[in-house]
């Protein structure tokens, strides 16, 4: 048997013993429980037939909402970040993979040129060469064994890490469709009533041309004329708010859409109305948020990783055993050596064996350390059952703002067509004098006002609605089957830099990731491409 095959054979025997009597410290994650109700308060109001939540906007039957949203996907930047944050932790779960293998394994070679001092201990020139040259060429390998657990536990945290970048992206995913929406509704609502300010406007200057000629035809006092301009530049003043307001609408489209501020004239094709909700909503049942909110997901994933991290810190009480060897060539060229004998069997050296290590006398740090790690824990499992409770509170919000929004245009609805009704009536008993001006002030006053009110309320129905389905975690779907990241920026990585496969939109998960099971060795993801 040859000096490396004894040493291949000793290496495997000692790393199968070890193996053999490994185990793994720290606690297997569990899922806290969440306190839910059965059912949403208001869900009687508005539960009918069922509409997918995984293309909400969808439900409002605009295509140009359809385009915004699909547009946003593609090339909002902030989105673009959290995408590349999934990418980082793809790497670093490829880096806690690699380390339950050898981690030292290194080749290494050296030509040194000496000279001993005759100074030195035990030097005797007249028996040994005070100058000659060295060299040598080498293989180091050094294989800290996982006996505790440790490096299984970092896959583990590496692993839910990577699941909570991916839910994380999902949610800045859901958060963009869903303000991508608001600020689509609010750019129509304001468009509407810049349209009500400016035909008002007209109405009320007819007024006060007819209030004008009645008071120069000495039918009424300088009042009539006077009431009726202040109410009209009064209406007036309203528009250049209004026009504001949309152009802002506009900038905040753009910035979502990752490009400058325009008037995406070619995308809005115009003004607009505000679009309409549908007349019955299916909301699910409160469970149904621990399934689809991605950031209840990335929560509990986060502990999960956290939970992990006990194992590590707990793995440092414990002694270290590893596997070290070494094989390699060394010559120098004294006595009857030369340089060119260094590649002669002779030159062949070697070292192998285990190791062994044991941080003691460490005065509680290591344990303290743990006791860190586990605070984090139960932090995070705080967080988590929190995040539920907030989600759930969200819907509720959502839906009751839905609801009492709905009611409230009912009744602004009506109040709309008994006010323009007021002011055809009293027009026409103004022209015959049968009312003064005041009578036909008032009416027009309560026109616009609530003409105003009830597109602002309309709009406020919408963006109940849409508050609900992002309450209700809706909209991360969209991304199945597709990249992280824009085919772009996937090609400038792939030119900077040997990625593999991490890049490949294969590799996405359909659904949102969820902790392996108690006690699992199953990880949730494929080894990364190393």
């Amino acid at each position: 048997m040859t000096p490396s095959e004894f040493t291949a054979r000793n290496l495997l025997g000692a790393a199968c013993l070890a193996f053999s009597a490994c185990t793994t410290l720290g606690p297997d994650f569990e899922t806290p429980e969440a306190d839910l109700s059965e059912t949403w308060k208001k869900q009687s109001a508005i539960l009918a037939t069922a509409h997918e939540t995984e293309t909400w906007w969808a439900v409002f039957n605009d295509p140009v909402l359809d385009q915004l949203v699909e547009l946003s996907y593609q090339q909002n930047l902030p989105l673009q970040v959290a995408g590349l944050r999934i990418f980082e932790a793809r790497a670093q779960l490829g880096i806690a993979i690699g380390q339950q293998y050898p981690q030292d394994q290194q080749v290494n070679g050296a030509l040194t040129r000496v000279g001993l001092s005759k100074n030195s201990p035990n030097f005797n020139g007249a028996f040994a060469d005070d100058t000659f040259t060295q060299s040598n060429i080498g293989l180091d390998a050094a294989w800290e064994l996982d006996f505790w657990g440790r490096f299984r536990r970092g896959v583990e945290s590496a692993d839910a890490n990577l699941g909570a970048s991916i839910a994380d992206y999902d949610n800045a995913l859901v958060s963009l469709t869903a303000e991508v929406a608001r600020v689509y509704v609010s750019l129509r609502t304001f468009e509407e009533r810049l349209a009500i300010a400016r035909d008002n406007s007209v109405t009320q200057r007819r007024s006060y041309k007819i209030a004008d000629v009645r008071f120069r035809n000495g039918a009424v006092s300088e009042l009539d004329p006077s009431q009726a301009l202040s109410l009209l530049k009064s209406t007036q003043s309203t528009v250049p708010l209004l026009v504001s307001q949309v152009r802002q609408a506009k900038n905040a489209l753009s910035i979502l859409m990752g490009m400058p501020p325009n008037d995406l004239r070619e995308i809005l094709h115009g003004e607009g109305k505000i679009p309409e909700p549908p007349a019955q909503v299916n909301v699910g049942v409160p469970a149904d948020l621990l399934r689809r909110r991605p950031d209840i997901r990335s929560a509990e994933l986060q502990a999960a990783r956290q939970s992990a991290l006990i194992g590590v810190a707990r793995s440092d009480l414990y002694p270290r055993f590893g596997l070290v060897g070494s094989i390699g060539l060394l010559n120098g060229d004294t006595g009857s050596n030369g340089n060119s004998d260094l590649f002669k069997s002779d030159s062949v050296g070697y070292s192998y064996g285990p190791s062994a290590s044991w941080q003691i006398l460490n005065y509680g740090r290591l344990k303290n350390q743990v006791r860190v790690q586990d605070a984090r824990l139960e932090a995070l499992l705080v967080n988590y059952q929190d995040s539920v409770l907030r989600a759930a509170r969200e819907v509720e919000d959502g839906i009751s703002a839905f609801v009492g929004a709905r009611e409230q245009s009912g009744y602004l609805k009506d109040s709309v067509k008994a006010a323009q009704r007021s002011v055809d009536l009293a027009l026409v008993q103004y022209r015959e004098g049968a009312v003064d001006y005041q009578r036909v002030l008032d009416t027009q006053q309560t026109l616009l006002l609530v003409q105003d009110t009830y597109t602002s309320v309309r709009g406020d129905v919408v963006r109940g609605l849409i508050a609900t389905y992002r309450a209700l975690g809706g909209g991360w779907e969209m991304r199945a089957g597709q990249s992280f990241v824009s085919p772009d920026r996937q090609g400038r990585m792939k030119d900077r830099t040997d990625w593999g496969h991490l890049l490949d939109s294969e590799s996405v998960p359909e659904e949102l990731p969820v902790p392996p099971p108690t006690g699992s060795e199953q990880p949730l993801f494929n080894s990364p491409d190393w």
